[in-house]
């Protein structure tokens, strides 16, 4: 059966896909922008003429950047704090947020209690480094995760997932086949719970991957320091350190200009690639425990 939609309704979807419409022009455009600049003829970006589509073509910049031995550096830096953090806060989330979903845990309501106020209540800035440099964490790559390897956040939507999707039953009825608590979490509870397994994943994962200020504060050290800090120098430093290999001072005023685009281009593609395959998962992430029984 079809409905005819009346004037109203045709003007109001009207209305939603022009906003949607411009919305999504304001959000495209920086990233076309940028992209347009990495590869358009430096003369051409040096000029400032480039406004949306390329003018010229030119991947010098690419080559140069990519010649970087401190890009590389830096990219592995990047990729071991994602796949070693993202690692450890997914495991530590997991076997944090199952006991406080199980109503037979006596303390889980105290503890919940004390892992709310860590969201509005913290130590500050100056005692956290005082307690990494006490640890001797300090200039070492734990310095970047260890501080921060749960998200209360993340521990709670954990929490609500396991107590909404796994019934009491099914931890009960393994227990009664001679099953451990661990081997309950990891032969029957971690399979059921790949939706929530794969949020937590995107989420810490992200964060990872833009994440600078720890290691701006810990990690003195050039050969530790990920691709952010390296970004951030190439910015700060009008593209000196990206260029240092240059010797041509005409051909490194003519690329410094397009050099920071460039190296904009390299950072955000990979993260960039991998979040529209994934987004169905922020918005379960979003929906978890939101609707109740």
């Amino acid at each position: 059966m079809s409905f005819k939609k009346s004037i109203g309704e045709r003007v109001y979807e009207a209305i939603i896909t022009f906003i949607l419409i411009i919305a999504m022009t304001i959000t495209l455009y920086p990233f076309i922008y940028v992209f347009s600049m990495s590869i358009s003829d430096p003369a051409e970006v040096a000029a400032q003429t480039v406004w949306l589509l390329p003018k010229g073509f030119s991947l010098d910049s690419y080559k140069i950047a990519f010649e970087n031995p401190d890009l590389w550096r830096s990219y592995y830096n990047t990729l071991w704090y994602t796949v070693v953090g993202t690692t450890l806060n997914v495991f530590l989330t997991i076997i944090g947020a199952y006991p406080l979903s199980r109503k037979n845990f006596q303390l889980r309501h105290f503890f919940m209690v004390v892992i709310a106020i860590t969201m509005f209540f913290s130590g500050g800035l100056i005692p956290m480094f005082i307690l990494v440099n006490k640890l001797g964490l300090y200039n070492t790559r734990w310095a970047v995760i260890l501080p921060g390897a749960v998200s209360a956040w993340n521990l709670i939507i954990a929490r609500v997932f396991f107590q909404s999707t796994i019934p009491d039953s099914l931890p009960e009825a393994a227990k009664l086949d001679g099953c451990s608590d661990i081997g309950i979490l990891f032969r029957v509870v971690m399979p059921l719970s790949m939706p929530i397994i794969a949020v937590l994943t995107l989420y810490y994962a992200v964060g990872h991957w833009n994440s600078y200020f720890s290691a701006l504060l810990y990690l003195p050290d050039q050969k530790l320091q990920p691709v952010q800090i390296y970004l951030m120098k190439v910015l700060i430093e009008q593209t000196e350190e990206a260029l240092g290999g240059l010797e041509d001072l005409g051909i490194r005023s003519s690329l410094a200009a397009q050099m920071k685009y460039t190296i904009i281009i390299i950072v955000v593609l990979p993260i960039l690639c991998v979040y529209p395959f994934l987004q169905k998962y922020f918005v379960k992430g979003v929906m978890i425990g939101a609707i109740k029984e």
